[in-house]
């Protein structure tokens, strides 16, 4: 067994690299769904499309993990470990392919919301007779999010004030205007729909466990995250675009490696 000792920076490079990748990605996949649309392409046929490209790609990992082999001169017990470990990837990596290839759906309508945006009209101020948008109440929204998530976690665990805000304003900044009145409620439901896999989120990579103790999915288990979870079902895209304006990239691609959204931005 390899005695080599972790090396933090070397880590940090890794996840740079890996963050990277992830970026020009994301950017690939807008330019293809642009150049599907202008084809003519119907987002459900490019969505489809697109869902089967990045499947081969991952199904090509798959096939390079599974014919990988021990160092050579690997004592036979060491070898043992090395072929079960490589069939434990292989088979998750067989899930995450067939994944990609069913459930994307709603990234080529998404993007193509992105790209006409900018094209609308501003809208014209605020005229007397017009009902001002709503305001989300911030406190209450945690406070919220708090009471359904109490159960799952403990409270001794969760991020300080300071790092809070931070994500609060970031996932509160996806919230549309039409969904602000009644967002608190929302949450409830959402809570309450998913409770188990909540549930499962937290066991799987909450604080304790193993992926936490690498210093990973510090959202995991966290108040905030039922409301980053929500949005990323909701608005993915918009989540991600408040997101990467202020916080490290890494916080929400770990949770949503964890939470397994229908429309993943990453990988």
């Amino acid at each position: 067994m390899s005695t080599e000792q972790h090396d933090p920076d070397a880590y940090g490079h890794e996840l740079a690299r890996i963050r990277h990748h992830q970026s020009e990605a994301t950017g690939a996949r807008f330019t293809v769904f642009q150049a599907l649309a202008a084809a003519g392409i119907p987002p459900e046929q490019a969505d489809e499309i697109v869902s089967k490209l990045e499947a081969g790609a991952v199904a090509g990992a798959h096939t390079w993990i599974s014919e990988s082999s021990a160092p050579h001169g690997s004592d036979p017990q060491f070898e043992d470990g090395w072929f079960a470990g490589v069939r434990d990837v292989a088979s998750y990596l067989l899930r995450i392919a067939d994944t990609t290839a069913t459930t994307q759906r709603g990234l080529a309508a998404s993007s193509a919301l992105l790209l006409a945006h900018p094209r609308q009209p501003t809208s014209p101020a605020p005229t007397p007779a017009q009902e001002p948008a709503p305001t989300l109440d911030t406190k209450k929204v945690l406070a919220t999010a708090r009471r359904c998530t109490w159960a799952l976690a403990d409270p001794g665990d969760f991020l300080g004030p300071e790092a809070s805000d931070e994500i609060m304003a970031a996932a509160l900044g996806a919230v549309r205007e039409d969904e602000r009145a009644g967002y608190p409620e929302r949450l409830e439901a959402f809570a309450e729909q998913h409770r188990a896999r909540l549930e499962e989120l937290l066991r799987a990579y909450g604080p304790g466990s193993a992926p936490a103790s690498h210093g990973r999915y510090m959202l995991a288990g966290q108040p905030e995250s039922l409301i980053v979870c929500e949005r990323m079902e909701a608005v993915p895209f918009l989540l991600r675009s408040r997101w990467d304006e202020a916080l490290e990239a890494v916080l929400l691609d770990d949770l949503e490696f964890a939470w397994g959204p229908r429309t993943r931005l990453s990988r």
